[in-house]
């Protein structure tokens, strides 16, 4: 006698596609969040070296690093900065030695030819959360070939007029100055570089009003300079520390974010490393200031 073999109904079919929909829907998902764990990781590894690199040079020099230098510097390196000035604790060594040479060819260093270091991609100030910093990009404002650094030292309040922090135009603070305490004061936070690649250059910068403000340093309430009559579609400010729409938002260069959901990595003075969320904002200006006496209680 034949045996008759019952096949799937179409309605049994479809409830198979659904169900195997759910779980490859849960699968991306669950690899998108390890994904976005794994880079929020290496962030934090990187400005943990950059901790390191910091108090390294602090051991050697007495002081942190000028956030970014004006051309009365007595270093005589002018638009650069805190990255410049770490290379040597960051294993550049070769790279630090030549841009002694570039300096003293020229003080200019987006002259012709621009200095080395302006176009050589440094890992060490890199997030790879965000793929446009892996490579040296030709910016449309200088024609130069130029390099980039995903974190910004923390100014204080606004680079160009306030500086309450540890970190900004001609700094040279001083542990013993951080008098809020290290463990209770930024020093360096995420900010991907502008969308139009003008400002984020880690070797060297200009700025707002030729102070490295969103260049190399930050605020925590930064204005936008440039007016709107000129050009800027961005509003004047102040802006807080919260999410930007993305790479492609202009106004994401005002403010420290980051690519990753909820909140940036910031390095503190002492070296730690703690991810804050965009809701502990209020607690920003506290946290930017070296010697406020403000409390704090904002960590996550």
């Amino acid at each position: 006698m034949r045996t008759r073999h019952r096949g799937f109904t179409l309605i049994e079919l479809l409830v198979v596609i659904a169900i195997l929909a759910v779980l490859v829907g849960l699968l991306l998902a669950a690899v998108q969040r390890v994904r976005a764990a794994a880079a929020r990781a290496q962030c934090q590894n990187t400005l943990k070296q950059l901790g390191l690199a910091l108090h390294n040079h602090h051991d050697a020099r007495h002081q942190f690093p000028p956030g970014h230098r004006s051309l009365a510097h007595p270093d005589r390196l002018p638009y650069s900065g805190w990255c410049v000035s770490v290379l040597p604790f960051v294993e550049q060594g070769t790279l630090a030695a030549q841009t002694e040479v570039d300096y003293r060819s020229t003080q200019n260093p987006f002259g012709t030819p621009p200095h080395t270091g302006l176009r050589t991609v440094v890992p060490a100030f890199l997030c790879s959360a965000d793929p446009r910093v892996l490579t040296s990009q030709t910016t449309a404002v200088t024609k130069n070939e130029v390099a980039f650094t995903s974190f910004l030292g923390v100014a204080g309040l606004d680079a160009v007029t306030t500086r309450e922090g540890v970190l900004f135009q001609d700094s040279s603070v001083r542990i013993a100055d951080v008098t809020d305490g290290t463990s209770n004061t930024l020093i360096v936070g995420e900010r991907p570089p502008s969308a139009d690649f003008q400002f984020g250059w880690w070797y060297a910068g200009v700025g707002q009003h030729v102070t490295g403000s969103t260049d190399l340093v930050l605020g925590v309430r930064e204005s936008n300079l440039q007016p709107i009559s000129s050009g800027s579609v961005c509003g004047p400010g102040v802006y807080p520390f919260m999410a930007a729409n993305g790479f492609d938002d202009p106004c994401g260069t005002f403010h420290f974010w980051s690519p990753h959901p909820g909140g940036a990595n910031f390095l503190f003075a002492d070296g730690s490393i703690r991810f804050l969320r965009y809701e502990v904002n209020d607690a920003m200006p506290a946290l930017a200031s070296r010697a406020g006496g403000e409390a704090t209680s904002a960590f996550d």
